[in-house]
């Protein structure tokens, strides 16, 4: 079957193209009685506006692209929640799409959101070459999610990562921990500050810092746990591990279990981002807190200012991580 064309509708209504094109643009210029016979034959048909073709016509678009870096990380699932609440609000449209983490796929993904012609664009932790962001910035507005930038053209929403580390290093060395590794997060963006708040707080406190490299997935904390088990004796095993994410720490979580040990009765485990995964309650996993949906809503609000206020100076929101106790945090045996 093809699909309803928007003369369809207007024979169907008995009135003129450009009629159903203001009714369907929500134009306030149509009476109520011609919009709802066009509604109602638009409905009989079966007709959708064709968002792209709306946004070449208009030379504007309600469209905003999002890519995700992991879509296995409930992390983004929760910023992109905080991003659709604000884009209902002020009429826009998401389509979302993934570049899984690596930087080849991230600019397949990038173009073919450009191809849309959207209004704007939000990367969510791209591992993508500054140039290819700036490239994009362009052609429409930007927002980096967990990514800094010195453009202009760019917007950046991220948290603090050295204060929420270092809340997870007080948090622990309260408890009586003295013994703490810190399981990073490899070459995303948010790593960096995350390594060197947890490097300064255990500075401040009289301890060896140790790092272990590892990456924001489940798979690699597993991997950093059984490294640091062939690393290390049981006697100069850790005795509290602060974690690069959440993912990361369900991971190491689980090969602790598979080397004898408890959490967090002999080994206590520390998250990042507060998911809805640290949440459940076999989980309850000790973690810092972003405000995952205040950040969603901040980058939807950014694309629109530029969108539609015209602002070019460029917005670094720097939001206060804080620390949520559950149980996979305790005193050390010793």
């Amino acid at each position: 079957m093809t699909r309803p064309t928007m003369e369809d509708v207007a024979a169907r209504a008995g009135v003129s193209r450009a009629l159903v094109s203001l009714v369907m643009r929500n134009s306030p210029k149509v009476s109520e009685h011609r919009r709802a016979a066009v509604l109602a034959a638009a409905d009989e048909l079966g007709y959708e506006p064709h968002l792209m073709a709306r946004s070449l016509a208009s030379r504007t678009s309600n469209i905003v692209g999002v890519m995700v870096s992991d879509l296995r990380n409930a992390f983004f699932a929760d910023v992109v929640e905080g991003m659709d609440e604000a884009a209902q609000e002020e009429g826009l449209e998401l389509i979302l799409n993934t570049g899984r983490r690596s930087a080849s796929r991230e600019s397949t993904a990038l173009a073919s959101l450009l191809a849309f012609r959207p209004g704007g664009i939000i990367l969510l932790s791209p591992v993508l070459p500054a140039a290819s962001i700036r490239d994009a910035a362009q052609r429409c507005p930007v927002v980096l999610v967990s990514r800094g930038s010195n453009f202009a053209e760019v917007d950046t929403v991220n948290d603090d990562g050295e204060v929420g580390a270092a809340l997870a290093v007080d948090h622990l060395v309260a408890l009586g921990h003295r013994r703490i590794v810190h399981l990073d997060g490899g070459a995303a963006f948010a790593a960096g500050p995350r390594r060197k708040g947890y490097t300064a707080a255990m500075v401040r406190h009289g301890l060896e810092p140790m790092v272990i490299a590892s990456e924001h997935t489940d798979e690699a904390g597993a991997a950093a746990v059984r490294s640091l088990l062939n690393l290390l004796s049981p006697s100069n095993f850790p005795t509290a591990l602060v974690c690069g994410n959440d993912f990361n720490a369900v991971g190491a979580m689980s090969a602790l279990a598979e080397a004898g040990l408890r959490v967090p009765e002999d080994v206590s485990v520390v998250g990042y981002d507060n998911t809805s995964l640290a949440a459940l309650q076999h989980v309850a996993l000790t973690t810092i807190d972003q405000p995952r949906n205040s950040i969603g809503r901040l980058a939807v609000r950014a694309l629109t200012e530029r969108m539609q206020d015209g602002r070019t100076d460029p917005v670094r929101q720097h939001l206060e991580p804080s620390l949520v106790v559950r149980s996979t945090t305790a005193k050390p045996r010793d």
